[in-house]
């Protein structure tokens, strides 16, 4: 059974070109993020014990970010702009429920990198290698699934598809 064009898979180049510019812009909402922290809290070095606070508060941050654009829009800002919205397995806008969902199977991406890290036993350049070729194996590991989805999305009962340019949707019928 073949899938309408309409539920295909965006190429795997543009989803990592727009994995790399969410990147970019989760790096921008973290710095915003622990200022604020730092200043409401008073936290003035990196050593304080309630760096742990920190940490939940930026993954609640993201979480919150991504359940708002993936639940509203079906897109955050990176999204639109390569094209790509994401959806449920039949075609459907997702709920912020299935939005959070999406985002702890999500986590897959980063996990493993940052136990490396955690465990203090690697140098930065071999961190960046051992977070490089995560992230490469794991985009790859989309080609084995049977729609070219990532296997976070097949979890969570998500897709990425291709989002219709702005001026050009198509007509309601």
């Amino acid at each position: 059974m073949t899938e309408p064009a309409s539920l295909l898979a965006p190429g795997l180049r543009r989803r990592m070109a727009c994995w790399l510019y969410e990147a970019l812009l989760l790096f921008a909402i973290a710095l915003v993020a622990t200022l604020l922290f730092s200043v409401t809290v008073q936290m003035r070095h990196g050593l304080d014990p309630r760096q742990w606070l920190l940490q939940v508060l930026l993954v609640a941050v993201f979480g919150a970010y991504f359940a708002f654009f993936w639940s509203r829009g079906r897109q955050t800002l990176p999204m639109k702009t390569w094209r790509i919205a994401v959806v449920d397995r039949a075609g459907r806008p997702i709920g912020r429920g299935r939005a959070l969902l999406r985002y702890a199977f999500c986590a897959i991406w980063v996990v493993p990198p940052l136990a490396a890290l955690a465990s203090r036993h690697f140098t930065l350049p071999e961190l960046g290698v051992i977070f490089a070729g995560w992230i490469a194996f794991w985009a790859l590991l989309s080609r084995l699934h049977p729609q070219r989805q990532f296997w976070h999305d097949a979890w969570a009962g998500t897709r990425l598809v291709d989002a219709p340019r702005d001026g050009h949707r198509a007509a309601p019928q």
